[in-house]
């Protein structure tokens, strides 16, 4: 055996032809506890991804010495082009991403797969804490877990995001917005046998792209907090940050010998899985806010298709008869239109219709999420919400509150089972065992539970008391 095959497992072999319900399969199967995974081949998913991106376009330069300089490189284009940006805004120009509250929150909505594993694909290297050479990327992990810290965890706060906004996707999502979820959870799975593909991927996935920068301009300025994207601006720096960690682990952690270009090669192919799937950018643009409101109703159609009494009609026909059938959704809003129950382009207050799923007392109170009633909101307001939701676009709405992190956690002691677990296996655990038992409630779909952030800080503790000198 090579020395590349004993520090990354088994060569990835030959790709076979992709399930195009695959990454959801997959995804859910990770998520879930190990049983799921019986009748899932996470390596071949895998090797399908890299198959599929092995002709993306790719800049990494050919050289790994030159990476910390092109990083560098590109994070002054970023800037330059943000700079342009806000003159054109200061100017008077709109938003460049989003055309009203019900935009952002579809944003929200559609990259929640990817956001709710952030960070996923370095899971598989904790195993290797004590080994300075990966020390880079584990504190990169470990930074994306908010160091145990709920306030900075990045997977808590995107849940806390979407429950504050009340606009989790739940199960209505396409296959297509799992697969980068699903490409992290698979290299956190099988971080031994793809480890250069997982540093080539966190490669790609820490540098600044300028659609962050963007995208947290513009949820401010549509009051909805954007920690969680400012975040990233901040550490993913290329000085001190994630995207000058990448870079270094690349450099460390590569072979000395003959292996050195075959593994550089593979950390080129790791890179380019950042490509698949749908980006924030083409999320973004698929959103039309007529085609979502009648896709939202044709949703909700079979829920209410027998909930509503016969005594109000609509062109002769009750409302049951009106959501009976699928694709009558369009007529349905004429016939609202016609008879004066909407008022478009006037603010829905106006509107009979908004007044049934709005306010005390309201009939239809509780039966639209709060996206779905922000979808309402914009499509009977048409060209208002523009006009309404300018103001202070260049003053921060939000200012960060401190988690009350120890009597939060103090409290949840008492109660959650997970955690009360942990502790007891840790009291009878030898020392040597316990980092391990530490990592397994840090895996992506545990460490934003209050035993995976307990986990978290305990593991960061002995991890740097070990870098320290001291005994772990």
């Amino acid at each position: 055996m090579t020395h590349l095959q004993t520090l990354t497992g088994t060569p990835i072999g030959s790709p076979v032809a992709t399930d195009s319900n695959q990454a959801k399969t997959v995804y859910d199967a990770l998520m879930q506890p190990s049983e799921a995974l019986r009748d899932v081949d996470v390596v071949d998913f895998l090797r399908q991804e890299l198959a599929r991106a092995e002709h993306s376009v790719c800049e990494v330069p050919s050289n790994p010495q030159h990476l910390e300089d092109w990083i560098g490189e590109g994070v002054a284009n970023v800037a330059e082009q943000y700079s342009a940006y806000l003159q054109a805004r200061h100017a008077g120009g709109p938003r460049r991403f989003f055309t009203g509250r019900s935009h952002a929150l579809y944003f929200l909505q559609h990259v929640a797969p990817t956001k709710l594993v952030d960070g996923a694909w370095l899971y598989g290297l904790l195993p290797h804490w004590s080994d300075y050479r990966f020390h880079g990327l584990i504190r990169t992990y470990l930074e994306e877990l908010g160091d145990g810290d709920p306030a900075l965890n990045h997977v808590a706060l995107y849940k806390k995001l979407i429950a504050d906004l009340d606009c989790d996707p739940g199960d209505t999502l396409a296959d297509i917005y799992y697969e980068q979820g699903a490409i992290q959870l698979a290299l956190a799975q099988h971080g031994a046998a793809f480890l250069p593909e997982v540093i080539g991927y966190n490669l790609g996935y820490e540098q600044l792209p300028l659609h962050l920068l963007i995208t947290s301009f513009e949820l401010n300025e549509l009051g909805i907090d954007p920690y969680y994207f400012s975040l990233h601006v901040t550490i993913d720096n290329a000085s001190t940050g994630h995207a000058r960690k990448a870079a270094q682990s690349v450099l460390s952690l590569m072979p000395m010998g003959a292996e050195r270009d075959e593994f550089y090669r593979r950390v080129v192919q790791g890179y380019k899985l950042n490509e698949l799937g749908i980006g924030s950018k083409a999320i973004i643009k698929s959103f039309d806010l007529d085609q979502e409101v009648v896709a939202m109703l044709e949703r909700k159609r079979m829920f209410g298709q027998h909930m509503h009494s016969d005594y109000c009609r609509l062109e002769g026909r009750t409302i049951n008869e009106w959501l009976a059938e699928p694709n009558q959704i369009p007529a349905f809003l004429d016939a609202l239109l016609n008879k004066g129950w909407i008022k478009r382009d006037e603010d829905p207050v106006n509107s009979r219709f908004w007044k049934l799923i709005d306010g005390a007392g309201a009939p239809m109170f509780g039966v639209f999420s709060g996206y779905e009633k922000q979808l309402l909101w914009d499509w009977i307001a048409g060209e208002r919400i523009v006009e309404e939701s300018a103001a202070n676009a260049f003053r921060f709405q939000f200012r960060n509150k401190s988690s009350g992190q120890p009597d939060v956690q103090a409290s949840i002691a008492q109660t959650d089972p997970d955690l009360q677990g942990l502790l007891s296996d840790l009291e009878h655990c030898a020392p040597n065992e316990q980092m391990t038992l530490l990592g397994a409630f840090m895996c992506p779909a545990m460490h934003a539970t209050p035993a995976g952030l307990y986990a978290t800080r305990a593991f960061v503790k002995a991890m740097s008391e070990n870098v320290k000198g001291q005994s772990v």
